[in-house]
């Protein structure tokens, strides 16, 4: 067996030929920056990104799994955008929040990001083009889908959704304590707070003084001033605040997630899977609704998501957002926007590769 010496300086070795190639492969990402932005179009192209992973994860070859993958690729594309044509991020905030970890993942350590105090601000900001992505969420698996999101979908209608992803949402229990008994003081959002309730009553600190904060990020501060003081707060907050995590995944339920939509201002091109989002108005007659899916399914087109939402009018009527696969550009969805769009005040929201 080799020695631990020698083993390093094959990594090291292997490390300066991964730079080499890595150098090599942003040379060809200027090149291409520089086409797509004398022709104006996208440095974003998920389409692509996912047709290399989606590549990559097909090899089936070494140590590397299809999760590690994507994260490593994820990170290389990222720092690629940014060679391309640097763009700002806005995302819900304050930082630390799971919408700054959500863009983050897909837009690196390296961007540029603004963090903003409302969902509709991000919208704001990028109808007036002073960013050019926006990352918000759009619904959760336990508490349903984000109302101020859809409204604002249907809104701003310059502003379209360019990708979707989806993160896990784990709780830590971040503090400077070395035990929990010397814990005085929680720190967290109520939502947060109430996540982790099994937690907090198996290690005895559902009596300790509990104090809401406006986020978990916020929590998070708060608790780096205390020595005794708890956070209830996401991973990425505990790090920024440079609090030690005691217990990394707190929350009751292990299977909560929260999906994330980016937006833009730019229409993607088609993938291998593909979802589009829609907004529509029925009629106001018994069978309304009725006669509105009938002709998704006459067209064969299998919808995945039907939530309503009220237009907030004096008359309490009800718009409908609508998820389903396929792509904007495919024949069947094309004759169902095209023939129904008018009657049923049809607005496209977006078409994008399907995650998740």
């Amino acid at each position: 067996m080799k020695r631990i010496g020698e083993c390093r300086r094959e990594i090291d070795k292997i490390d300066d030929k991964i730079l080499e190639l890595l150098n090599e492969r942003m040379e060809f990402v200027k090149e291409i920056g520089a086409l797509k932005h004398s022709d104006n179009q996208p440095i974003y192209r998920p389409e692509r990104e996912r047709e290399i992973i989606d590549r990559l994860k097909r090899q089936k070859k070494g140590l590397i799994k299809d999760e590690a993958i994507e994260a490593i690729y994820s990170e290389i594309f990222a720092v690629s955008r940014n060679i391309e044509f640097p763009e700002k991020i806005a995302f819900l905030g304050p930082e630390g929040t799971y919408s700054h970890q959500a863009a983050q993942r897909r837009f690196g350590a390296q961007g540029t990001y603004l963090a903003l105090n409302s969902i509709e601000a991000v919208f704001q900001v990028l109808s007036n083009k002073e960013v050019k992505y926006g990352v918000v969420p759009i619904e959760n698996n336990t508490e349903g889908a984000v109302g101020v999101t859809l409204d604002c979908l249907g809104k701003y209608q310059n502003i379209k959704i360019a990708a979707e992803l989806y993160i896990d949402i784990h709780h830590s229990f971040a503090t400077f304590a070395e035990d929990v008994k010397a814990v005085k003081r929680i720190y967290s959002h109520p939502q947060g707070y109430n996540q982790c309730r099994q937690f907090l009553e198996t290690h005895m600190l559902s009596g300790v003084e509990f104090v809401p904060a406006k986020s978990t990020a916020e929590a998070a501060r708060m608790a780096s001033r205390e020595k005794n003081a708890a956070a209830i707060c996401s991973h990425i907050a505990a790090k920024l605040y440079n609090v030690p995590i005691l217990f990394e995944k707190i929350e009751d339920n292990l299977a909560n997630r929260t999906r994330f939509v980016v937006l833009s201002d730019f229409k993607n091109a088609k993938g291998v899977k593909n979802k589009t989002s829609v907004l529509a108005k029925t009629h106001d007659k018994p069978g309304g609704l009725l006669s509105l899916l009938e002709i998704f399914k006459n067209a064969n087109i299998n919808l995945t998501k039907l939530e309503s939402r009220p237009t907030k009018g004096r008359d309490f009527k009800r718009v409908f957002y609508l998820d389903f696969e396929g792509h904007i550009d495919d024949e069947n969805i094309q004759s169902v926007l095209e023939g129904n769009g008018k009657i049923y005040d049809i607005i496209w929201l977006g078409s994008y590769i399907l995650e998740g």
